[in-house]
């Protein structure tokens, strides 16, 4: 057997909540997020992100920024908004 499969339930838990990493990723001031090392194509899409005022359009950009974010490590990304919000913004 397969030890790499995933359940389609699993791999949808997994891009909805990197879907809500990227919605917070988006709401963070723009010094925070140059500070976290993000890959530049990822970084352009929360700054169109953020310009979109459509619903729709905006929902569709963050499952961008989803299927981005398969792409690299997330785990680093959660490490650093945690400590942004605990408000330790040392490395």
């Amino acid at each position: 057997m397969d030890t790499d499969y995933k359940s389609r339930t699993r791999r949808k838990n997994e891009d909805r909540a990197l879907q809500r990493l990227g919605e917070q990723l988006v709401t963070m001031p723009s010094g925070q997020l140059e500070t976290m090392g993000l890959p530049a194509e990822l970084l352009t899409a929360i700054e169109f992100a953020r310009r979109i005022r459509s619903h729709s359009a905006r929902r569709r950009q963050i499952q961008y920024i989803g299927v981005l974010m398969r792409h690299i490590d997330p785990r680093p990304i959660e490490i650093a908004l945690d400590r942004i919000r605990s408000g330790n913004l040392r490395k």
